[in-house]
């Protein structure tokens, strides 16, 4: 099974977020599926098969070292500019891509040989409280006053509920996950969390165990893009630069946007460069 080896939110190669996208995998199962992430060790695989009901809807399915996920950012974004690789005809193309969360619109634009860019719409955002924090520095290794005192932390989905975790200015780089986050997030309501240093516009997420952390993170860039336009730090419908990577040594770079007003955020869009690393086969499928 032939599968493509991508780098999301960047447009060199061996920066941003890697991916492996599997173009025709509607032969394979989910337990396949997660055994064939686990061997390739990218922080996620996508797994794409063609909707035979729906012309021109692609059936996704994407997993990370551990689980299968709802939905996922750059997995998406990657996924749909390898797709105008292998099959668009023009410059710019439109793919709809169903995962199990939502059913999503991508765009992409071809920009050279191995190039290629993409913008994702996560659709409405919602957010669901405010809970108090007042210990949740600690949870990342960080004092109280390492909080932005002008922003609150707040919960936020676009398919995924991130808890979205405003710090001021240098904390991101003494931030760690101090303990395993699964039960104090749950408690929340939510399932991840993203921390944010809203006037440096950058951004920080690890797996809930802190064991890895991640390059560059779209479903949490999309949460982050609802909160900044909720609080007003960027404008309506204008796309804003959030950077993330920097701590891995794979600076990465995300196109954000959000249409709306306050609460009612109606779209959220995230994107950014793609750049084609390699080709390879899967000689022998998992039993």
């Amino acid at each position: 099974m032939r599968y493509l080896h991508v780098d999301v939110f960047s447009g060199r190669p061996y920066s941003g977020n890697s991916l492996a996208v599997f173009p025709e995998s509607g032969q394979l199962i989910g337990a396949q599926m997660q055994r064939i992430t686990q061997e390739l060790r990218h922080f996620e695989s996508i797994f794409l098969s063609q909707d035979s009901d729906r012309d021109g809807m692609w059936q996704a399915r994407v997993f990370d070292l551990n689980e299968e996920l709802d939905f996922a950012g750059h997995p998406v974004i990657g996924a749909a500019c390898a797709l105008h690789a292998l099959y668009g005809t023009d410059d710019n193309e439109t793919w709809t891509l169903k995962l199990k969360a939502r059913t999503v619109e991508v765009t992409t634009e071809r920009r050279g040989p191995g190039r290629y860019a993409s913008v994702i719409d996560q659709g409405p955002a919602s957010f669901l409280g405010r809970p108090d924090l007042s210990d949740v520095a600690s949870w990342f290794s960080l004092e109280a006053e390492d909080l932005d005192p002008n922003l609150p932390a707040e919960v936020v989905s676009t398919g995924l509920r991130y808890v979205v975790l405003p710090v001021r200015s240098g904390a991101l780089d003494r931030a760690r996950i101090a303990l395993d986050l699964d039960a104090p997030l749950a408690k929340l309501g939510a399932q991840f969390a993203y921390l944010l240093d809203a006037d440096a516009m950058e951004g920080r997420h690890w797996n809930n165990d802190g064991i890895v952390e991640d390059v560059a993170t779209g479903s949490g860039a999309g949460c982050a893009a609802a909160y900044l336009r909720r609080h007003g730090r960027i404008r309506d419908g204008e796309a804003a630069i959030l950077r993330q990577g920097r701590f891995t040594g794979r600076p990465s770079e995300m196109t954000i946007s959000a249409d709306g007003q306050g609460e009612d955020i109606r779209s959220v869009k995230v994107g950014g460069e793609v750049a084609f690393v390699a080709e390879g086969l899967l000689q022998e499928l998992p039993e």
